[in-house]
Parts: structure tokens; sequence; C-alpha cells
């Protein structure tokens, strides 16, 4: 008989893990405090967008291997996938952690598996979670194999990463980590690599910070770019011909549950030692206040005008909305006085401003924002945006939109990156 498996969080890592380890014959039971996402799992149902995860879910929950409820109970594996935000001050909030490890303490008997998924500043396990489990009658380290294994996946292919990519098991010691790199080889086909807990969260943090660095390094290339009257765009393309560099691209800011979040953690531990990490996150998080500026210098004045932002969510084609630079942007356009602000994106049904109809959301526009780049939005007809606008300025921020064509419509056309001479 397979272990019995306690997934503790329901989201997008959470759900995905426990329908996987369900899907290979595993009995599971998520838990969650959202009593809307237990209700919806055990009709076999979920409440976030992930291609193929509905599938997979109603199958595990009618063959009964899958099963939720809002508190945990006795099982062999406990893997902890809570959200980790940031507080105001930028300190990681590990209080869903906390309460997560709190709750299974009286059900932990020996010989159990505990695993933090949940992305965590370093030491988490070895301060936090351990101190906690040590509450119970058991000797940690000898009784419980406890270990961090972090998610490296991204929303739109969760399922097939899970699966295919390589993973890190960091254990309390090295047994932990042999007991818990089995337990994911029952569906992990990627190599899966050995070392302590503490490392391993520093290697979760890096992967993410790596890419924030290097997302910066482009933000900053394209605002030099605008000042010098050239194309970022251009600069970046032929830059990346050299077999040895790989300039990511610039945009409106960083958002998600990773790239925007996880750096801070490093530099919680070590805030006068992480002066490039803390930088890099300064200049992204400054963004959204850049594109403000920008939406100010194109129309002359703010004031009494409609602003149109075409994509709400982090990034392309989700409906995740976590820490988008977005959200940033329409909190900076609402202190405008007399402005109108309307929203269009086809993956988010609910949120203030947000229109249907992309036609109607242009409807007597001043200005149109393209904020992300949804591949949907391939299929707006440009013309009768055109048509239906006020002002014809439109600033795009992603480089999504075929230019030449915007501007032999008639648009005002910007682009992010781009200067003009």
């Amino acid at each position: 008989m397979k272990q019995k498996i306690c997934v503790l969080g329901l989201g997008y890592i959470g759900l995905p893990t426990a329908a996987m380890f369900a899907s290979n014959g595993y009995p599971i039971i998520g838990v969650d405090v959202n009593e809307k996402v237990v209700q919806a799992l055990n009709q076999g149902e979920i409440i976030i967008e992930e291609p193929y995860l509905d599938v997979m879910v109603r199958e595990v929950v009618a063959s009964g291997k899958l099963k939720a409820a809002t508190q945990p109970e006795e099982a062999d594996v406990y893997i902890i996938a809570v959200p980790t935000p940031i507080n105001e001050d930028k300190t990681a909030d590990l209080s869903y952690v906390v309460s997560a490890t709190q709750s299974i303490v009286p059900f932990v008997k020996k010989g159990d598996i505990i695993i933090l998924e949940s992305t965590s500043p370093p030491n988490t396990v070895e301060n936090v979670v351990v101190p906690i489990l040590e509450e119970s009658s058991l000797h940690v380290r000898e009784d419980l194999y406890v270990a961090h294994s972090p998610e490296r996946v991204i929303p739109g292919k969760i399922l097939f990463e899970l699966v295919e990519n390589n993973r890190i098991v960091g254990g309390i010691n090295e047994k932990s980590a042999l007991k818990v790199k089995k337990l994911y080889e029952a569906f992990v086909k990627g190599d899966i690599y050995l070392t302590d807990a503490t490392t391993a969260e520093m290697c979760k943090l890096m992967e993410n910070t790596y890419r924030d660095v290097n997302i910066a390094l482009a933000n900053e290339l394209s605002t030099i770019c605008e000042a010098m009257g050239i194309n970022a765009w251009d600069v970046r393309a032929f830059s990346n011909k050299h077999p040895r560099v790989n300039i990511h691209l610039p945009g409106p800011g960083v958002g998600g549950h990773c790239i925007a979040v996880d750096p801070w953690f490093i530099v919680e531990k070590h805030p006068h030692l992480a002066q490039m990490m803390t930088l890099a996150r300064l200049t992204n998080d400054g963004r959204p206040a850049y594109v403000f500026d920008k939406c100010r210098q194109i129309l002359g004045t703010l004031k009494h005008k409609k602003v149109t932002i075409l994509g709400m969510t982090y990034k392309p084609d989700v409906d995740d909305m976590r820490e988008s630079p977005i959200l940033e942007l329409v909190k900076l356009l609402e202190e405008v006085s007399g402005i109108t602000i309307a929203l269009y994106d086809p993956f988010i049904h609910d949120y203030k401003y947000l229109e249907k109809d992309v036609y109607e959301a242009c409807k007597d526009s001043d200005l149109v924002v393209l904020g992300v780049g949804h591949k949907v939005f391939r299929d707006i007809d440009m013309a009768k945006v055109y048509e239906g606008m006020r002002e014809k300025h439109i600033y795009d921020t992603t480089n999504f939109f075929n230019h030449d064509a915007l501007i032999d419509i008639g648009f005002d056309a910007h682009l992010l990156g781009k200067g003009r001479r």
C-alpha cells in the first residue's frame, strides 16, 4: 500500500502536486483554509486556470484518490505548499508556514516525512519548521524525515514541468534527503539532486534572483536607449547574436509569486551584502512608475483623460495577477484627478474598471496601453479600436504589436525602449 500524503495549501503549486501524486496511485488529503477551494475540489472542480489540471483533478477525485478538507489528518507524508508573501518592509511573512507546521504536530508519528515546498528564506526549515516539529514527543532528526524541495514550474506548464524538470531535495540529514528523493521518483523524470535544506532554499531563491537581476539590466538598457533615441529591442536582438550573451526582455515591471518576491528573502538575511540584488529589485519595482510617467508625457496631462490598459496578469496567457506590475500602474493612475480608467483582460473575470469587451474598453480612450501580450490580443481589430478612440495614442510596453501596421492605421504609436530622435 502506498503512503498516504497530506498536502497543505491547494494553490498553484499544492493542488497540481496533490493531483500528480494521486494520479500515481497515492491516497491524498488536500488541506486549505479556503472553504470554497475545498468544496470545489470535492466536487472535482478547480478555481484556478491551468492546462489539463481540471481533467486530472476530476479523474483522481472520481477515483477516490484525492479529497479535500479544511483541517489536516493523520498521514505518512506531509507536504507544506502554502504561500510565503512579503510584508510591507520586504521581509518574509512566514505565518502560513508556521500555522501549517503547527497544524500537523498532533498527527506526526515516527517514520513520517515532512516536506516544505513553499519558497522561503534560508534557514526556514532549520530555524522554523524543525523547532515546531520538536514540540511533538518525537526526536525530529532521529524519528522524522524532514526536507525542503522547492518547485521549479511556471503557470501554463505546471503539470509538464513537475514531471520533466530537475529537482533539488535538501534534507536536514542525508537519510531525509534520500527518503524524499525516493518519494518524488514516483513521477519526476528529471534528475533529483541531494543537498542540505538551507542550500536548497538558497538555490530556489537564486534561480529567480538571477532572472530578476538580468531583467533589471534589460530594463535599464531600455531606459538608456530611449534617452539616446535608439531602439533597445534592436540592441537586444543584435547583442544576443553573440554566442555567450542573453539579454532578457524589458517591460513594465516584474510580477508573479517568485521573481518579484524571492530576492527580498536573500536581502532580508544580509541587506548590506546583497547590494546588486537590492538595486535590481528597486529597478524592477520602479517600472510601473516609469510607465506612468511615459503615459503622462504622451498625453501631456492625464487629468480628465481616459486610459485603457490591455492585460492585467503578471505574464501572458495566465489568470495569475500576483504581484502584477500592471496593478501598481492602475494604483498610480487612480491618483490622477478626473481620470477615467478602463481595463480589459480575457483571463480576468472580476476586477474594478474591468470591461468585458475590448472595443468597449477602448471606446473614447485617449491612450491604450498594452500591459501584457496575451496571444488572443493578436485577434483584436486595431482599426476598429482606432475608430472608437478619442485621441489616437497607443503605448506598447512589451513589443507585442506590429508597429508599422499601427502607424499605417494612423496611431501615434509608442514602444517602451524605443527612443525618438
